[in-house]
């Protein structure tokens, strides 16, 4: 049975989605046009106002519908310590520890040379321009411990340390292969505490 061109479209848009694979999308597309058709249209109108409208802060690259994101305008925070963090969602989660208050910038990926994901692609020459502002004293190195963050750390620490920055990495508290999305906040804090120069 051939289905209808605009479910194939859904299931295909569906499968973009990270870990949702053809049955999985499959099955949601369904769902959602069997059972919440009313879902279905706010969830269609929240990501044409978030493509619409959601652009990068100029100063830490992370997501914002301003030009400078509310972390950047946030005078009461320390702009000597810059964190580097993969994902916005990273950022998010040491948000929620309370235990640092100073500023960030959002790589958005990591290396990964298998995937063509070089220096370029993580905004390299952004960051070194971002950490070497002659206000920032030190990066503190937040990428997650699976292969590619600890080489994005490890090449990252390199590069800044020759520019005269002092660079930490967050401690070990967070699990060996661990994201920091999927951490909780006092795993997290207790290795932001207990960060280490490398």
């Amino acid at each position: 049975m051939k289905q209808p061109s605009a479910l194939v479209a859904l299931v295909d848009a569906l499968r973009a989605l990270p870990g949702v694979g053809p049955k999985s999308a499959q099955r949601m597309a369904y769902h959602l046009m069997q059972h919440d058709r009313e879902g279905a249209e706010r969830l269609g109108h929240a990501l044409l106002f978030a493509t619409e409208h959601l652009r990068h802060c100029e100063r830490c690259n992370t997501f914002t519908e301003a030009r400078i994101c509310d972390v950047c305008s946030d005078e009461s925070r320390d702009p000597t310590l810059l964190a580097v963090v993969e994902t916005p969602s990273d950022q998010v989660m040491l948000e929620q520890t309370m235990t640092y208050r100073g500023l960030y910038f959002v790589l958005m990926g990591r290396l990964s040379p298998l995937d063509r994901i070089g220096p370029k692609e993580i905004h390299f020459e952004r960051l070194v321009k971002r950490a070497t502002d002659g206000v920032v004293k030190e990066v503190v190195l937040a990428t997650n411990f699976t292969n590619e963050g600890e080489a994005t750390a490890h090449y990252l620490a390199q590069a800044l340390k020759a520019r005269g920055l002092a660079v930490t990495r967050l401690a070990r508290g967070v699990p060996v292969g661990g994201e920091l999305e999927y951490v909780d906040a006092g795993t997290i804090a207790r290795a932001m505490l207990d960060r280490r120069a490398i």
